[in-house]
């Protein structure tokens, strides 16, 4: 069974930065795209960035130039740094894996910026 145990998020200032970590766990198979989603209040749930096996990286145009994806493929880890916080980039953010046609999510982890 794939598990999915994210680390990171918290309170931070306008401006500020904070890290956010996955790793995964139970896979038979090879992940082909690891990465995050986010959800704020009464929104739907949007992709923030991802990184697939080959080393391409997709980022929304919201967080680009400010958020820092990363994999490590031999951990099975993702890391996304964000930079430059906004009050906007509140939400609740979900790690996730792509395996062939299937998609695991981890539990969210809280990230809030204050104004």
């Amino acid at each position: 069974q794939v598990q999915l145990v994210e680390s990171g998020g918290g309170l931070v200032q306008a401006g500020g930065s904070l890290r956010l970590s996955c790793v995964a766990s139970g896979s038979a198979f090879s992940i082909d795209y690891m990465g995050w989603y986010r959800q704020a209040p009464g929104k739907q749930r949007e992709l923030v960035a991802r990184a697939s096996s080959g080393s391409s990286l997709d980022y929304a145009d919201s967080v680009k130039d400010r958020f820092i994806i990363s994999r490590d493929n031999a951990k099975n880890m993702v890391n996304l740094q964000m930079n430059n916080l906004k009050p906007e980039d509140t939400a609740v953010y979900y790690c996730y894996i792509r395996i062939r046609a299937n998609l695991n999510w981890g539990q969210g982890t809280q990230v809030t910026v204050s104004s």
